[in-house]
This record gives structure tokens, sequence and C-alpha cells, in this order.
């Protein structure tokens, strides 16, 4: 019940509960994309599965097509793996797989332009800017596109100047890292529909359920972990086990020492072992 009453709209569960709403989804998406000019939200799914045959399932935080047929994919990303582009290329294929189907001309995809909004809490370029725009061009002619139809967009939320055309983003960015303008009515609107999720005893219990079930994963990748061990060394199958542990209750926005504590009950580690654990994830 305390985490999820500390949970803010860093927080996955929450962010995707809040986007279910879609006046705030489309004006989320209004001011990451002016240019795109969107009047409407045809479809709208949050933790959507994609390819679930793939070896590598993508859940993704928010999937909206909009009435000009263009796939948007939001994620908000609280935690710097390092490996930022490199996830960003398997979305953007794992997209493709719900747009065509065996039989299709590729130029079916041309009715289906894509974009991947990905909102961080840390710089990951570090060039200091409110946002990055990646596309396919020559390398030889900037000015030649791919024509793939294609776009990543990365917001960096630490960011401290905005161009003319960030600045009706600025509010949520701040919101991430917990100011809160109270003069902009679309962040009181995002604000008061945390309050109403919150209040919701449905979304509470589904919120339980979605952690229980974490926590029986966890518990069967520790199971599966030590039938590793027989073949590889038991201390190799607890780290794979434990580190898998640690990221993905990053992932639910946990604080660290919530998470020491859980290692501790979960390995039977001493306080010493779990802030290494932590700390080497």
């Amino acid at each position: 019940m305390e985490r999820w009453q500390k949970m803010t709209i860093t927080s996955d569960p929450m962010f995707g509960m809040v986007m279910e709403n879609k006046k705030i989804c489309l004006e989320l998406i209004r001011r990451a994309l002016p240019r795109l000019k969107v009047n409407e939200i045809v479809h709208l799914t949050t933790q959507k599965d994609i390819n679930v045959f793939a070896s590598r399932k993508v859940r993704y935080d928010v999937y909206v097509r909009d009435d000009h047929g263009r796939i948007i994919v939001i994620e908000m990303q609280v935690a710097n793996k390092g490996n930022l582009p490199l996830r960003l290329r398997y979305y953007q294929e794992q997209i493709d797989h719900g747009l065509i189907r065996p039989g299709d001309n590729y130029r079916t995809l041309t009715r289906h332009p894509t974009y991947v909004i990905m909102f961080c809490d840390f710089d990951y370029f570090g060039r200091g800017w409110a946002s990055y725009a990646f596309e396919h061009r020559c390398l030889r002619d900037l000015s030649l596109e791919l024509g793939d139809r294609r776009k990543i967009i990365i917001f960096n939320a630490m960011a401290k100047k905005f161009t003319t055309e960030e600045k009706p983003i600025k509010s949520f960015l701040d919101l991430m890292r917990k100011r809160v303008d109270n003069n902009d009515r679309f962040i009181t609107q995002i604000q008061n529909e945390i309050t109403k999720v919150k209040q919701d005893p449905e979304r509470r219990a589904g919120f339980m359920k979605f952690e229980l079930d974490l926590m029986d994963a966890k518990r069967e990748a520790h199971e599966k972990g030590l039938e590793e061990g027989l073949k590889e060394g038991q201390s190799v199958a607890n780290n794979k086990a434990i580190k898998e542990f640690v990221i993905n209750f990053k992932e639910l926005g946990l604080d660290t020492q919530d998470i020491k504590q859980r290692l501790m009950r979960s390995f039977n580690l001493t306080a010493e072992q779990a802030t290494q654990a932590v700390q080497n994830k």
C-alpha cells in the first residue's frame, strides 16, 4: 500500500494508467510532437505486448494509432542501463511485426509512420539538450532521407534549457523531477488523474496482483538459477537471479533500502552482500 501511494508519473504502472485517459495522452503527444498535429487517438493500449513469439518479448508503456494511421509508442525510462540506442533499435523492429502480415507488400508500412518517444530522467547523450530526435539519413548528404518513415525522440528531464518548440513539454519533464507547475492546466490534470487512480480499488488491486506476479517471476528465476547451478556452479546461477531481481524492482520504482531488504529475505544475503548487489546492478 505504501509503494502504491508513493508512485509518481515516472512509475511504469502509474504512467500507463494515467495515459489510459485519452485526453491526457493526446495532449502529451501534441506537446512532444508539435509538428505532427495529431487530431485524434483512434486506438490506445497501455502495457501492450508485441510479438510474443519473439526471443525477447517487448511490452510498450503506451501504444497509440492516430487518425492518420501513424503509430506512436511512448516509454518512461528511469534507469540508465547504458543500452538505450540498442533497446530502441529492437523496439522499432518489433513495432513492424504488428503492422505487416505474411504476404503483405512492404509498401504497407508507408501507411504507418512510426514514432518512438522515450522520456528519460537522465541525459543519455550528455549534451544537455531537452530532446534528441533521430531518423535515417545519408551520411554523404544529410538532406537525403532514407524514407523508412521511422523517428525516435528522446526527452531529457534533466535539461535546463529549452528551445521554443520544446517549451510546451517542459512542465511535464519538470513533473518527472517532482517539480509541479500548478499554473499549467495539463499538469494539474495529470496530478488529478494520479489521485483518481490511487483512489480506485480496482486499480490498486491490479497493481497488487502485478507486484505479486513479479515476485513469483523472480522466485521462478531464482529456482531456475538454482537448477542451472547444478551445471555451471551455484554462485553463478545465484548471481544471475539476483541481477534480474534488482533490475526488475528498480524498474518498479522501489527505493534502494526496500530492494536490499527484499534481497536479504529472498536470497538469504547479509546487509553487506545486498548493498553490493544493488551497487553492481
